[in-house]
């Protein structure tokens, strides 16, 4: 197994197995509250919870947020994934891509995301630090043709490729790689944080660049600071302060929440892990939603059907909070009135 193999399957297990949530920190959704409306004014089966993303219809706004791929293992994974997306009308990411840069031996485990799931959106990633490193689109092509992808992820991780022990802290010139991939690539590009979070500078320099999709991946959720510190094990002691490093997500939504260029879309993440923090993302700004952990442990830990089950409970709850803020579709529901502890 290669050095970027073994790395995946190490974040994978730790990942499922071990306690790799903030510390001291949370998302900071718990802190925003929907106006309850005693007099909704319409039937539960008349909402609609149904949008477009990437220009597809999806059944829910849920995006299964990017986590494996490039080592044996992880084929099963991404096929239960992406069979489970189809099957219930999700968009999908693929973990980073770049093993399938460096060889070819794992390209299943990529390839069979579209081949479960040949009608969802699906995303191609890569690094920041890969695409800082490329003198023109053609490796990212590459890799968009290859999983027939909608959209092609650039995850920025500066806090883990510092703490990683074989991490590549090297982001010179991403913003210049990030302009040639928005006027050279087939699809869309969109900046991912890995949850340390994207704030409003951040995503303002990179849509001056042409990058139109910000996925903020904030702070609360997985600590990959903590998955790399675990990873590094004994040797050079390092502050545990990285553990919690970062922007909620919460505050990097309400960052962009004001005065953002029309232009600019919006995907949530860090910490999702229910429905009605899926609402209030969208009422926060975002057009969609995505997590990752939480449904990796569900499949890993209980099979599909648990996977299934946890999504179905997500979309029931969006439903109630749709229901009780009467919203009969997403459009009002990011008009619903949404406020800040002892704000309201």
């Amino acid at each position: 197994m290669s050095r970027t193999s073994s790395r995946k399957k190490d974040h994978v297990d730790l990942c499922v197995n071990e306690q790799v949530s903030f510390r001291g920190k949370t998302n900071g959704l718990e802190e925003w509250y929907f106006q309850h409306n005693a007099l909704p004014e319409l039937n539960v089966e008349d909402i609609d919870t149904s949008t477009d993303f990437l220009g597809k219809s999806l059944s829910f706004p849920l995006l299964i947020s990017g986590m494996t791929g490039g080592y044996a293992e992880a084929e099963r994974i991404n096929g239960d994934l992406a069979e489970v997306a189809e099957d219930l009308r999700l968009a999908i990411g693929a973990g980073s891509m770049r093993q399938a840069l460096e060889n070819d031996t794992f390209h299943e485990s990529y390839r069979i995301m579209r081949r479960n799931a040949p009608t969802i959106p699906i995303l191609a990633n890569i690094g920041a630090v890969e695409v800082a490193a490329m003198e023109d689109a053609r490796p990212a092509q590459y890799l968009v043709e290859l999983i027939e992808a909608d959209a092609l992820v650039v995850h920025t991780n500066p806090l883990q490729e510092f703490l990683q022990p074989e991490g590549e802290a090297r982001f010179r010139g991403v913003l210049e790689g990030l302009a040639m991939l928005v006027r050279e690539l087939s699809v869309p590009v969109i900046l991912k944080e890995v949850g340390a979070g994207i704030s409003r500078e951040a995503a303002m320099r990179a849509h001056e660049v042409g990058v139109q999709w910000i996925d903020v991946a904030g702070a609360g959720g997985t600590s990959w600071a903590g998955v790399e510190m675990l990873r590094r094990g004994e040797g050079c002691e390092i502050s545990q302060e990285f553990w919690d490093w970062g922007i909620p997500t919460a505050q990097a939504l309400e960052e962009l929440r004001i005065n953002r260029p029309q232009d600019m879309r919006v995907i949530a993440s860090g910490g999702i892990s229910d429905g009605v923090m899926i609402a209030k993302c969208l009422a926060l700004g975002a057009e969609i939603a995505g997590s990752a952990r939480p449904l990796l442990t569900a499949l890993m830990n209980d099979g599909p059907d648990a996977l299934r089950g946890r999504i179905c409970g997500w979309k029931r709850d969006l439903l109630g909070v749709m229901f009780l803020t009467g919203a009969s579709d997403l459009g009002r529901l990011r008009r619903s009135p949404i406020c800040k502890r002892n704000e309201c």
